[in-house]
């Protein structure tokens, strides 16, 4: 068939791969899912989508390349048994039919598989589906027309390759649109600069660190609810294009005080994010190792934590977290005068003092400029005091007294998954799911000491992006879990060699380590270990990100 002869209306082939086409690009979309959510959830940045297909050792590479062998078998077979009726190659599309339930197959299976970070169908993302489906579309038609001009063996079945090409069609779709999306964007952030300038009495109240923004700006807004209007970036929404929605969808003209979220993972991030906000004040909760693994050192990430300060006018107050050694080193270098480091029981402007840890809440003494206020909270760990008192330390400079700080934190509600608790029946819920840091780790497993006369079980996948440090640091990890946890379920394959390594030196009985896939398969082990009358505590203690399952 020539090439004429093909793109004829009159040719049934023609009519046939145009429909074909358009079914297999929806196909591929549907496939390319994981693959853009992966590419999201890393802040549309290659790097992080090429650390999932390394630490995830290419998996889901492996699964579409599956999908088209198991597909191209059928191709080959369904054209051999039928050769001898085939003539006019119709045959050839009866094969397809494999590769529509095989593909359906893998999408429904991805889709029921749990995730934490969902796709967001965002406008960028639409965007990205809408140009692969065209690409698809038209590597699709051409391989038919190729197909069945020059390779009749296989005819409209080589199509049954294209899902190998996904893995690399994706990032291919992205940098095709990455100038417009810079355009886009940054059309997105003058509108916020400009409209941030319409507000010349908006106070603006940046937070960022390793660790705790989250649950500090929640504390922060409790505390300063009574006397300004406040507006602050909901959840983890912490990047430029998160702050600029909030500052056009959600400031209005009766706020005056704005609190926003800073989040970094390279060099630069803090210093871009405060030129679209220009911040008046600034709390740094701690500098970690979280992230290591794309800054490269600590101190790269402390530096771009203090980009923060650095951002800040001369009357800026700048809270600081003098309990993180790397955040104190902060603190002596800042120059500002309105400068404050908080700390539990070690001296500070403010300071925690006689700290009780319960089971049920938190009772210490808040100390400021020699007065102390009883205080209670219904939050859990000493990392959560810490975490009031950076939030406790702006509120004083805003005018909150320590009497009304103590009103407030008593209906204090945890942020969702940071050491949330419940209960069921002789079961005892501790939720610290939504990441784990070292510090914060830590803490969590004190808390789960604190419920004695139950057996304690930590269900956790490690802690992640930590870059070459990663190993030593579950290692110890797991060495912490032992002198807590009558059971281990480690979550997952990435750190279960690190975390069963330190569990083991530290002497835990390994009968009493189970490994599980993924937090479903945790979460029968738990059944049958709590199948007893006796009383359990399960601590989960983080939830793996996408870009690593």
């Amino acid at each position: 068939m020539t090439f004429l002869e093909f793109f004829n209306f009159a040719n049934i082939h023609f009519i046939l791969a145009i429909f074909v086409s358009i079914l297999n690009a929806v196909m591929l979309v549907l496939v390319a899912k994981k693959f853009f959510q992966i590419l999201q959830i890393s802040g549309y940045k290659i790097k992080g989508y090429n650390v999932w297909l390394k630490d995830t050792k290419a998996k889901y590479i492996s699964r579409v390349t599956m999908l088209s062998l198991l597909s191209l078998a059928c191709v080959l077979v369904t054209n051999f048994v039928f050769a001898p009726y085939n003539q006019n190659l119709l045959f050839s599309y009866l094969a397809l039919v494999f590769y529509l339930v095989f593909t359906i197959v893998f999408v429904v299976h991805a889709n029921k598989t749990p995730q934490k970070n969902p796709l967001v169908q965002t406008r960028r993302m639409s965007r990205l589906i809408t140009l692969l489906f065209l690409v698809a579309f038209v590597i699709s038609f051409v391989l038919i027309w190729v197909s069945v001009a020059f390779i009749s063996f296989l005819s409209v079945g080589v199509i049954v390759l294209t899902p190998i090409l996904v893995p690399a069609l994706v990032p291919l779709v992205h940098f095709a649109l990455v100038p417009l999306e810079n355009l886009i964007r940054l059309s997105y952030i003058k509108k916020a600069k400009r409209r941030l300038e319409k507000f010349p009495n908006l106070t603006k109240i940046a937070l960022t660190g390793s660790y705790g923004k989250t649950s500090v700006k929640y504390i922060l807004n409790k505390l300063l609810a009574e006397k300004y209007d406040v507006c602050i970036t909901p959840h983890s929404f912490n990047t430029p294009m998160g702050i600029t929605k909030v500052v056009l969808k959600y400031l209005k003209k009766h706020h005056n005080l704005l609190i926003v979220e800073m989040g970094a993972k390279q060099m630069g991030d803090i210093r871009y994010l405060c030129d679209i906000v220009k911040p008046h004040h600034a709390v740094i909760t701690g500098i970690g190792s979280q992230h290591y693994e794309t800054f490269g050192s600590v101190e790269n990430i402390a530096k771009t934590k203090y980009e923060l300060i650095e951002s800040l006018p001369n009357s800026a107050i700048a809270v600081f977290n003098g309990d993180s050694e790397n955040c104190l080193s902060l603190y002596q270098k800042c120059t500002l005068e309105n400068k404050l480091m908080v700390s539990l029981e070690k001296g500070g402007e403010v300071e925690a003092k006689n700290i009780v840890l319960g089971t049920s809440g938190t009772s210490f003494d808040l100390c400021h400029a020699g007065k102390t206020q009883k205080c209670f909270t219904t939050l859990l760990g000493r990392h959560n005091v810490l975490n009031i008192l950076l939030a406790s330390a702006m509120a004083i400079k805003l005018g909150v007294s320590l009497e009304e700080i103590a009103e407030s934190l008593k209906d204090l509600e945890p942020v969702s998954h940071r050491l949330e608790l419940s209960t069921n029946g002789n079961i005892t819920i501790l939720d610290d799911a939504y990441s784990t840091n070292v510090e914060g780790a830590k803490c969590a497993l004190e808390v789960l000491g604190l419920f004695e006369g139950h057996t304690k079980v930590c269900v956790t996948p490690g802690i992640v992006e930590m870059g070459v440090k990663e190993f030593e640091v579950n290692k110890n990890f797991g060495k912490q879990i032992a002198e807590v946890a009558d059971y281990v379920i480690v979550v997952n394959k990435v750190n279960q060699e690190a975390l069963t390594e330190g569990l083991k030196e530290a002497g835990f009985d390994e009968s009493k380590i189970l490994p599980a896939e993924d937090l479903e398969l945790a979460k029968k082990q738990i059944k049958q270990i709590t199948n007893l009358k006796e009383k359990f505590v399960v601590l989960f203690s983080n939830d793996l990100p996408d870009n690593y399952t």
